[in-house]
């Protein structure tokens, strides 16, 4: 078996603690994420090697158990803590799921099932990870339940015994343009969803670009018997400063006619 350092990897000192540890796989998860390197299989593979390492050292007895066999065995550490430990192990309890979709509403990147379901395949939905104040189960719906097959089986057991099985939302998509200046110095800005007509207060994340999404969790169409409700994938566009400005250039001029029309 290939031989790795999880430190190593994350370029920290054994001494490293949470904080440090965290701020280290934040940056080098930002850098390999896959909506940044499509199509470079490398990055793919060192994606998959600090997700690990992180799950690791991020967790205090995995760290420790880690360290002793790294103490006991040097360089063959790792090949002995992954005799004991399968990828759902490693995985159980980490908050890396958190992080994913902290990233994913900052900078707009895909979220964390399908940044896992590419890296992971089907085996991810059994990976359990830490949520805020407690621990959930990632899944997806059986596959089976998908498709026109799906939809025949679901309409029979409605149709039959009444029961609706869970149906998760469909995604909405949407653009938003906003002025120069909120793209270079970030923000809040308010927008109406015209789908769900729904006004939402978007933050902006500073010197994003034009064509980047912002996701926002569950704002998409209501899931089905209980179904967890779709995202809303907002796309960026910046305003042209021209027209920006023959638009108040307009406006100026329409309040000066209306209030020279009340005299």
């Amino acid at each position: 078996m290939e031989q790795k350092d999880y430190y190593e990897i994350l370029g920290i000192e054994k001494a490293a603690n949470q904080k440090q540890l965290k701020d280290a796989y934040r940056n080098l998860a930002l850098k390999y994420h896959p909506d940044r390197n499509k199509g470079n299989p490398g990055a793919a593979a060192k994606m998959k090697e600090i997700n690990e390492s992180y799950a690791v050292l991020s967790h205090p007895e995995k760290r420790k158990q880690y360290d002793t066999l790294r103490q006991t065995y040097g360089s063959s550490a790792y090949s002995q803590f992954r005799q004991t430990y399968s990828e759902q192990d490693i995985f159980r309890g980490s908050d890396i799921q958190q992080i994913f979709e902290e990233l994913s509403r900052a900078f707009g990147f895909r979220g964390f099932d399908d940044v896992f379901k590419e890296s992971y395949g089907s085996g991810y939905q059994t990976f359990e990870f830490r949520r805020p104040g407690a621990f959930g189960r990632v899944f997806e719906a059986n596959p089976l339940l998908g498709g026109y097959l799906g939809r025949l089986i679901r309409y029979g057991l409605k149709k039959k015994w009444g029961i609706e099985l869970p149906e998760r939302g469909k995604d909405l998509r949407d653009i938003i343009t906003i002025s120069p200046a909120l793209i270079q110095a970030g923000g809040k800005i308010s927008y109406l969803c015209r789908q769900t007509a729904k006004e939402l207060l978007v933050t902006i994340p500073p010197n994003i670009r034009g064509g980047q999404k912002i996701r926002l969790k569950g704002m998409g169409e209501k899931g089905k018997g209980g179904g967890e409700p779709g995202d809303l994938y907002i796309e960026v566009r910046v305003r042209n400063p021209m027209l920006q400005k023959v638009r108040e250039l307009v406006m100026a001029l329409w309040s000066s006619i209306k209030g020279t029309g009340r005299r």
